[in-house]
């Protein structure tokens, strides 16, 4: 009996063993696969986002600084500086490379 018990403890132990390498590499898969997306993300935000942010931001400011009279006349000076300057500012510098 006590070498069946034996037996038993070792298939388990190696079982988990097992187990727990498989997990931890799939785990591995998708940190790697996570990585690549983020990599990629990271490219196509530096050479496309960014700049079509900056030129936004540009547009923007300019745009604000015309439409500026009519923005006192209708007390909405707050509102269109963070609509066109502001959230365009925030996008273009300050979020983390390839973040949303």
């Amino acid at each position: 009996m006590n070498k069946s018990h034996s037996k038993i403890m070792h298939l388990l132990a190696s079982l988990v063993l097992v187990s727990s390498t498989l997990m931890f590499s799939q785990q591995a898969v998708a940190t790697s696969a996570e990585q690549e997306d983020n990599g990629a993300a990271m490219v196509g935000d530096l050479l496309f986002a960014r700049p079509i942010g900056l030129v936004g931001t540009v547009l923007g400011t300019a745009t604000f600084v015309v439409t500026l009279p009519f923005s006192l006349l209708g007390g909405n000076v707050v509102n269109a500086g963070k609509s066109l300057v502001i959230d365009p500012i925030k996008f273009t510098f300050f979020r983390p490379l390839g973040g949303k």
